[in-house]
């Protein structure tokens, strides 16, 4: 049996091939879920999916796209907002 600290569902497990011919488990974080635009709750393209600890680690220019609500709003919505405050 495996260690108790492998045994949570939140692992995944990896069936990985070893140079010897081998075949074992690896375990591995999960990926969290997308970022979601707040409004509609498209998926936000740009953002990775990767844990907050690997994210820090990224360069700001790879967090979240450089525009107006970027990593907030998607582009449409982002548009709506601005033709919306240019109306008004």
């Amino acid at each position: 049996m495996v260690a108790p600290k492998y045994r949570s569902r939140s692992l995944r497990r990896l069936s990985v091939r070893t140079p010897g011919g081998k075949t074992v488990t690896h375990y591995k974080r999960r990926n969290p879920s997308p970022a979601k635009c707040r409004d509609c709750g498209v998926v936000l393209k740009g953002i990775p999916r990767v844990l907050p600890s690997k994210m820090k680690n990224l360069p700001k220019t790879a967090k979240r796209p450089e525009r107006p609500y970027g990593g907030v709003l998607c582009s449409k919505c982002m548009r709506g907002k601005f033709k919306a405050s240019a109306r008004t």
